[in-house]
């Protein structure tokens, strides 16, 4: 008698014979086929001895027939899906075996054995991959994350970070995030490193093109305003942020292309400028300041990530712990009206408040506020009152006029509209004068800066805006009355137009970022992630960038020859 137990065994013994036939690449199709039915058939015939065998034991008389059809289909119904499930089995290994039959692509993975979220191929853009250990990112504090970066899916270093998001108008608007990341040791404590070959550092920023799915829009398609902007600020000779470009994947998901670059900051390779500290006898420097909109800071911790989708009032909440305002309005007079009111009040218009960083608004002193302030109202004075045609520039002590120049000139050359008047950084170190710079943030800048036209200057941004809330400082109007000023200002554009600003030297600039971009499908990756519908094309964005370029370098030519 052929028991159950035994017939199982012969099925699995049949399932294990298919295995070992397949994996020996014995098997022919036509043979498979064959064995297949015949095992069918032996399969057939051995349920049934078994069924009546076993049946006829406890069954008697009208029940033996009923017994045996429900014994029979149950037995057939469990042993056919073994076979089906032997026959997926070997028919996956027959493909695996026969040399002409497409077989399914590797995962791509790292040489540590992590599977990236996609195929990068033989890729040289460096790789990040950030992992917040199952915790969500908020806008404030920053989280515990480990950073990962590969190279050609080689693990080339592992890091311990903080990140947190980043960003105001561009964290509301952008469905792409940034983020800032501040690198720690083993205890979560800030430690300086080197990542991606720039200098050792603690803060750093991550930074995408804004895209918006919702509305379908984005700023940026070329991928690559900041980095292009930062490589012009730096071959004046001025610090700028340095850039890698890379490829994010955050939590198992393709983030796309980003700019990883320095955050501006005191720091030997960055900002290079004299501590100063709470118990300095000498407070003339270093301060580093901003006119900008202003953050909640740490008031911001324990706030839901979805406060800050909506909280515009606080970019205008400026305080007298987090900032001074000028005496002057846009248009050089007297502002009449107390300052630190509202958030858009209706003469806001008319302010410039300048934004304390480093010293940080919870670590400068009364003392230091009231030089810093009384320094800035000195130079606004001068400026203001200096009769140029009498040969007067008293302003000019108070000022490194080359650092007001060359800011001058990058911004008006990528057509930054949110220069001077917002994402403007101001230095001034111990003993030294009041420098602008470095220049920050061209997301919407060359071909995206529609509030500016193509042939019109940035500086005369309060022409073709009307009562913005951050509107244009006078600084600039009044500083291109001075024939000096805008001596210098011709003489230092002939100078880089000769040299590192050329038409030639621009195109080849902008060729070989976006360039190292393409030939590394990256481009290509990126906008898959992120077109949903929008229609990116990065190769016309950025042939448009350099149109751009040309153009306004010509037109400003023309413009400056006459100064």
């Amino acid at each position: 008698m052929i028991k159950l137990g035994d017939m199982k065994f012969r099925m699995f013994s049949i399932r294990v014979l298919l295995i070992r036939l397949f994996t020996g690449r014995v098997f022919t199709w036509n043979f498979f086929t064959s064995t297949l039915g015949a095992t069918h058939q032996t399969t057939h015939q051995t349920i049934h001895q078994a069924t009546h065998q076993t049946t006829h034991q406890y069954a008697l008389g009208a029940t033996h027939q009923a017994t045996l059809g429900a014994t029979h289909q149950t037995i057939y119904q469990t042993t056919l899906k073994a076979t089906l499930l032997a026959t997926l089995l070997a028919t996956t290994l027959l493909t695996g075996c026969n040399n002409n039959a497409p077989t399914a692509p590797a995962p791509p993975t790292g040489s540590d054995g992590h599977v990236f979220a996609v195929e990068t191929g033989d890729s040289q853009l460096p790789y990040l991959v950030i992992d917040t250990r199952g915790e969500a990112i908020l806008y404030e504090p920053k989280i515990a994350a480990d950073l990962k970066i590969y190279v050609q899916k080689e693990l080339v270093q592992t890091q311990p970070i903080g990140i947190e998001y980043r960003g105001k108008t561009s964290f509301r608007l952008s469905d792409k995030k940034g983020f800032n990341i501040e690198t720690w040791d083993n205890q979560g404590e800030d430690t300086d490193v080197s990542l991606l070959g720039l200098p050792e550092e603690e803060d750093w920023r991550l930074v995408g093109h804004v895209v918006n799915l919702t509305e379908k829009y984005t700023y940026d398609e070329s991928l690559i305003h900041n980095t292009v902007a930062y490589e012009i600020a730096r071959r004046t000779g001025r610090y700028a942020s340095r850039v890698v470009m890379t490829e994010v994947e955050l939590n198992g998901r393709y983030l796309g292309v980003y700019q990883f670059m320095e955050k501006p900051k005191r720091d030997k390779h960055r900002i290079d400028i004299t501590k100063l500290d709470e118990t300095d006898a000498n407070i003339t420097g270093g301060y580093i300041f901003t006119i900008d909109k202003v953050s909640l800071g740490d008031d911001a911790i324990g706030l839901p990530l979805e406060y800050f989708y909506s909280n515009w009032d606080d970019d205008a909440r400026y305080t007298i712990e987090n900032s001074f305002r000028s005496r002057y309005d846009i248009f050089a007079d007297t502002l009449a009206f107390e300052p630190f009111r509202p958030p858009y009040h209706p003469e806001q218009y008319l302010e410039t408040y300048f934004v304390y960083e480093e010293p940080d608004a919870s670590d400068i002193t009364p003392n230091q506020k009231t030089y810093l302030a009384n320094y800035i109202d000195q130079f606004e004075s001068a400026l203001r009152s200096d009769d140029f045609e009498a040969g007067e520039r008293t302003y000019r002590e108070f000022i490194d006029t080359a650092s007001f120049v060359d800011y001058l000139l990058i911004n008006e050359l990528c057509r930054n509209v949110d220069a001077f008047r917002i994402s403007t950084y101001l230095v001034k170190d111990r003993d030294q004068a009041l420098q602008m710079g470095p220049v920050w943030d061209f997301n919407i800048g060359f071909a995206r800066g529609g509030r500016i036209p193509a042939d019109g200057w940035v500086i005369d941004y309060n022409s073709y805006v009307q009562q913005d809330p951050w509107m244009m400082p006078f600084w600039w109007d009044r500083l291109m009355e001075d024939p000096l000023f805008r001596g210098d200002v011709r003489a230092r554009w002939l100078s880089l137009r000769g040299s590192e600003w050329s038409d030639a030297a621009l195109v080849e600039l902008v060729d070989g970022i976006f360039g190292e971009l393409q030939r590394s499908g990256a481009v290509a990756r990126n906008d898959e992630a992120w077109d949903d519908g929008i229609g990116m094309d990065a190769v016309t964005a950025t042939d448009e960038l350099k149109t751009f370029l040309l153009a306004r370098a010509a037109w400003l030519d023309s413009e400056v020859s006459g100064f």
